[in-house]
């Protein structure tokens, strides 16, 4: 198969990669169509010895970190997106490392080849963009967690990224009453609860009064497959690694993915 072949299903991600790269997708396509060129003029560049994703990315992020003029058009700042303004708020790096595991899929294995850096580099690098999102949208998180020891652990882990925890709730009940008296910008629910009680139902009840981003942190996800979920909802199975939590909050938060049921249609704020 031809590069030209191994390569063409990808370039319409590509094009979306460099779009978030660049603030505009006029300044995106300018840096996609050079990576193409210089793919033409040298095809060693191209390792064929990787899956054909990587290896494009690879090319056109070693392009992008290379090249020192700026391909964007000229224009005032103010005509990018509130979610441009928070991207290029994000060190460079940092910022290439969530947008490849956050927004593009990768596997933090794939990013630290795409990045040619280590793959404890790219852990470092998303918790640095975590903490530079959380500084732009930190919120108040509502833990909907019965095993204590989790519970803590996901306090923590959230508190390093500069959100603050208000709640820790172990039933229905008390998620619900949590989120009355407290209302969180952020939800982590296992759906197992101490009393036997559900943390999906207890999350569709808060959703019935206002819509938040939602994340289910369970041994069971088959139980939200199969159940009447909200939409968007993320689903982290136990056991856990502590860098996915982070990238997920990062990005639930950082792209406003609020949730709502799934009978009741989504309205931006």
């Amino acid at each position: 198969m031809s590069i030209s072949q191994a390569i063409a299903p990808h370039i319409a991600y590509l094009r979306r990669f460099a779009r978030a790269l660049a603030g505009s997708q006029a300044a995106g396509d300018a840096y996609v169509a050079a990576t193409l060129e210089v793919l033409i003029e040298d095809p060693s560049l191209f390792d064929t010895g990787i899956d054909p994703r990587v290896a494009l990315y690879q090319t056109f992020v070693g392009l992008w970190n290379s090249v020192d003029v700026n391909l964007k058009p000229d224009g005032p700042s103010g005509l990018a997106s509130p979610l441009d303004r928070k991207l290029e708020s994000i060190t460079p790096l940092p910022r290439q490392a969530f947008l490849l595991c956050s927004v593009e899929g990768f596997s933090p294995s794939e990013a630290s080849m795409i990045l040619k850096t280590g793959e404890d580099e790219i852990d470092g690098l998303l918790d640095v963009a975590g903490r530079e999102i959380a500084a732009q949208v930190a919120t108040d998180v509502l833990i909907i967690e019965d095993e204590p020891m989790i519970a803590m652990d996901l306090e923590s882990i959230v508190e390093g990224l500069g959100h603050r925890v208000n709640a820790v709730a172990r039933t229905h009940k008390e998620a619900v009453k949590a989120a009355e008296s407290h209302k969180p910008g952020l939800v982590l629910a296992d759906i197992q609860l101490a009393d036997g009680s559900s943390g999906l139902d207890a999350v569709n009840e808060i959703l019935a009064s206002f819509e938040v981003p939602v994340i289910f942190i369970t041994a069971y996800p088959d139980r939200l497959l199969t159940g009447e979920r909200p939409e968007p909802a993320f689903l982290i199975t136990k056991p856990y690694q502590p860098d996915t939590v982070k990238a997920i909050v990062s990005q639930a938060l950082f792209f406003e993915r609020r949730a709502h049921l799934r009978d009741r249609p989504y309205k931006s704020a």
